[in-house]
């Protein structure tokens, strides 16, 4: 057969450990940067016999947000449900998780104006972390159990996903809601965030592949890569007859290829049955619509409202949704331009195109300069100094055409170190701009004088010989004279 025929048919289990003060069902610490291991720990999430599980409140009313923000369907009621197996990390040889009656049932996420339906999303508590080391010339498995019993939110998508990237532009938008609606740091590379892929080949639309999952992928580049490989290896594997079995398989990174672990269970296998230390729970509507009045405005909504009110390119909208700080505080900042309006304002414009060309302005600047300043700081960091209202003065100087780029830049440079005000930088460094046309005239007739093969050029037609003597007298005037004005005064002498 040939390869190209089959067509993959993709789900993703995507689990998130909440962010919460205690663990789900006791009051231990949830701290995921807790270093030493065992200590955030009790004989309720150890499994110890007698112990009696509470649920944790904090955590159901963020795994509902999620639902709600997701388009989700929220039941009146729910229960929690125990999911037997024994593995060496799971205290108390079951899980308490959801089955039957989860939290949030159905919804969607749109990718590329394509819905991504979502089959349910659950509520249950982590395992605890098993670390392989090796001590006295022999392999070892340790356990850490201060992960144990930490909230642990499951969504999981209908197969309705076609490709790896596609994949992986789903885990990347589910990371930034989850960011924005506060729920979870979801940081993939300390576990917080974990991918988990199902994945078959189907030669006809409608037909079923044997399922193959690859567990634990925790970086967007595995999720994409994982997919790819296991597309590859079952199309090879079909092509020439071999038939898939359906099991568990783990991502090697550093081979870049999906190993086989063990074949996959089914549901009955983990005998699931009601929890019985816990009670059944009813959401009442007055619940549900309070949480739903905390739901923030979420990443699709800030991108379409940043292209439309401040008219921005779809490039720089993005910067500012995956760096929520950086968009709040370009808000801020066009809030202040906003006040320096009819100070900027031209006869030609109106004012609403002078906040829409100093917001594009602004943008510009912070998307490049400042946060090469940053270099990966935050904004909302102690150490950042420079305040919205100093950001919008320097932008309208900048619009004015009071400075150049180059004196901007070096301006920035020195609010960005000592917070002053962009016009104290500028009087006391006298970085003012030349903007006196006869004095202008003697420096650029200097700079035609000592560049007379350049002059030549430009008479012959070179264009760039133009702007080459441009750049010399902005040397000359260490970027203090009017870029505009030196450009007419210079194409007036040299077609004289």
């Amino acid at each position: 057969m040939n390869k190209t025929a089959y067509k993959p048919v993709i789900g993703l289990e995507i689990h998130t450990e909440l962010k919460t003060n205690s663990k789900m069902f006791c009051s231990c610490l949830n701290n995921p940067d807790e270093k030493k291991p065992n200590v955030n720990i009790c004989p309720v999430c150890l499994g110890h016999p007698g112990t009696l599980p509470v649920i944790n409140e904090e955590a159901v009313r963020k795994t509902i947000k999620t639902g709600l923000a997701l388009n989700c369907q929220i039941p009146e009621h729910s229960k929690f449900d125990r999911k037997n197996y024994f593995y060496p990390d799971l205290p108390k040889g079951y899980q308490i998780s959801q089955y039957d009656l989860p939290f949030c049932k159905g919804g969607f996420l749109e990718i590329d104006n394509k819905k991504i339906l979502i089959r349910r999303i659950h509520l249950e508590e982590d395992t605890g972390r098993l670390i392989h080391s090796r001590a006295e010339g022999k392999d070892c498995s340790l356990v850490d159990f201060n992960r144990a019993g930490v909230p642990l939110m499951e969504l999981v998508t209908e197969p309705d996903i076609k490709s790896a990237k596609e994949a992986k532009k789903f885990a990347e938008e589910l990371q930034l809601i989850l960011r924005y609606l506060e729920v979870s740091d979801a940081d993939m590379e300390k576990g917080i965030m974990r991918v988990e892929v199902n994945i078959s080949l189907v030669e006809k639309e409608g037909e079923l592949g044997t399922k193959v999952e690859i567990k634990n992928l925790n970086s967007f580049r595995s999720v994409e890569k994982g997919i790819e490989y296991e597309i590859k290896r079952q199309e090879e594997m079909l092509a020439v007859g071999k038939k898939i079995i359906q099991e568990t398989r783990g991502w090697d990174e550093a081979k870049e290829a999906t190993i086989g672990q063990r074949e996959k269970e089914q549901a009955h296998d983990y005998r699931y049955f009601p929890e019985p230390d816990l009670p059944p729970l009813r959401h009442s509507k007055e619940f549900i619509e309070k949480i739903k009045f905390e739901i923030p405005e979420l990443p699709r909504q800030r991108r379409e409202r940043f292209e439309k009110e401040y008219k921005l390119d779809e490039k720089s909208a993005e910067i500012f949704v995956q760096h929520k700080e950086l968009g709040e505080y370009f808000e801020k900042v066009s809030s202040e331009l906003r006040n320096w309006m009819k100070e900027m304002g031209k006869k030609e414009n109106s004012e609403e195109d002078v906040f829409v060309n100093t917001a594009k302005l602004a943008a510009n600047y912070i998307i490049t300069d400042l946060q090469g300043l940053l270099k990966g700081e935050s904004v909302e960091s102690g150490k950042f100094l420079i305040t919205p209202e100093n950001f919008a003065e320097l932008i309208a100087i900048i619009y004015k055409g009071e400075i150049s780029s180059k004196i901007a830049k070096m301006v920035l440079e020195e609010m960005f170190e000592t917070g002053a005000d962009p016009s104290h930088i500028i009087k006391e460094k006298g970085l003012t701009q030349i903007t006196d046309e006869s004095d202008l005239e003697k420096i650029i007739k200097k700079v035609i004088s000592e560049n007379q093969k350049v002059v030549d050029d430009f008479k012959k037609g070179k264009q760039a010989a133009s702007q080459f003597l441009v750049g010399q007298v902005m040397s000359y005037t260490k970027g203090k004279a009017n870029p505009q004005t030196v450009n007419k005064l210079l194409n007036e002498l040299l077609t004289k």
